[in-house]
């Protein structure tokens, strides 16, 4: 009897401490589900917080990233040829989202697709133009060359930037729409807001290059899921104007990074300097600095690319945003700067949320070739324009006859 009270005993006490597991289990549960929705749930529910927390002054965010946003990013398209509209809301937030009820200008649609038209012929069907990296495939170019572009995932946006081409401008645009700067614990809302200093940070900007750091293995598949849904833009410029445009703001301008790593160089080679200033300080105040004539000498020397590949500001395009790769969904001019990007921000449906900073009229006007170029020899002229040619035809600008016959 007394054996089968202790028996009796045990299993009540298997019983209870059973309960309690179960009891402990489930609570933990709910603990991590809560905690899984917080983390997860919140990144498809944009709420503006209701008191700012304080945060340091110009801090970039952070954000973690949404594991079941970058699961949904490898769910393929609808199989219908003419998708919905409402494919757009899962990367644009309601509050954001802006509706017209006027369609875009037909001529500015026609424009567009004049412009992509041409990359495409050009790209596949140009057999008389050739380029380096032309036939290659996306999985082709490394991933040191996929860090001009720049990816928000809230709204769906994918921007090459291109320096000397109103960079500036669409970076401060795509670090307000990503909300990727905070003033006192707020993203910035006006692009003309964001600080100067800020404006090229590269932590701001989350870049294909850095999909391996976050995505591992699987950050090449993503990045070409984004290209195929994301809107993809650029925007271009006439190719010696941009190369005119670097050489005022590098090398007219007294700046000792580009003095050191470039203009030193150019005079020891080509500027008759044996022994130049070490400092722009002290060069510039002897009328000491690179020509522009010694600018394109140095471009067009096979020297510069063995020793480093050309620096971004004049880089061309078509290496810095690979056109024959990646099917831009716009293309703009910087010498339409302002009706395009009034076109563009619509296409985004985004230009009730910011809008494209006023220009200044202060860009490198084409007019001004002829005197720039009036001291570079003919022999070089044409040798720039052989290096920059893919550019110039790819992007609609016409051979400049006139500094060339």
């Amino acid at each position: 009897m007394f054996s089968a009270a202790c028996v009796k005993g045990v299993n009540m006490g298997k019983w209870r401490w059973f309960r309690v597991s179960l009891v402990l289990g489930s609570v933990f549960m709910i603990l991590l589900i809560i905690l899984y929705w917080d983390d997860v749930g919140a990144s498809h529910l944009y709420l503006p917080p209701l008191s700012p927390r304080p945060a340091p002054h110009h801090s970039p965010t952070h954000p973690t990233p949404s594991f079941l946003s970058d699961i949904n990013a490898f769910i393929p398209p609808p199989d219908s040829a003419n998708q919905s509209e409402h494919a757009e809301e899962r990367y644009i937030p309601r509050r954001e989202w802006k509706v017209h009820l006027t369609p875009i200008d037909p001529e500015k649609r026609l424009g567009q697709e004049r412009r992509r038209q041409r990359l495409h012929d050009l790209c596949h069907h140009g057999d008389d133009l050739a380029f380096p990296g032309k036939n290659r495939s996306f999985d082709d170019i490394p991933n040191r060359e996929l860090d001009h572009l720049i990816v928000d995932d809230r709204h769906g946006i994918i921007y090459c930037y291109v320096p000397k081409v109103a960079c500036s401008n669409w970076k401060r645009i795509m670090i307000v729409l990503s909300e990727s700067l905070l003033q006192e614990g707020v993203p910035y809302r006006d692009p003309l807001a964001v600080p100067q200093e800020m404006v090229h940070n590269s932590s701001l900007h989350f870049t294909f290059n850095k999909f391996w750091k976050r995505y591992g293995k699987f950050s090449r598949h993503l990045m070409k899921v984004k290209l195929q849904k994301y809107t993809k833009f650029l925007f271009v410029r006439d190719p010696f104007v941009r190369l005119i445009s670097a050489y005022r703001n590098k090398f007219e301008q007294p700046n000792e990074e580009f003095y050191r790593r470039f203009a030193l160089l150019m005079l020891r080679r080509y500027g008759n300097h044996s022994e130049p200033p070490a400092a722009v300080g002290d060069a510039f105040p002897a009328g000491i600095r690179p020509s522009f004539s010694e600018f394109v000498q140095y471009l067009l020397d096979p020297k510069t690319e063995s020793d480093a590949p050309f620096n971004e500001h004049w880089r061309q395009v078509y290496r810095l945003c690979h056109p024959c790769q990646i099917q831009y969904d716009f293309v703009g001019q910087l010498e339409t700067v302002e009706e395009d990007a009034e076109q563009l921000l619509r296409v985004l449906k985004v230009d009730n949320v910011v809008d494209f900073p006023p220009s200044h009229r202060n860009h490198t006007a084409s007019s001004w070739q002829e005197d720039w170029f009036s001291r570079v020899p003919l022999v070089a002229r044409r040798g720039l324009y052989r290096l920059y040619e893919p550019d110039f035809r790819l992007f609609g600008y016409s051979r400049p006859d006139s500094l060339l016959d």
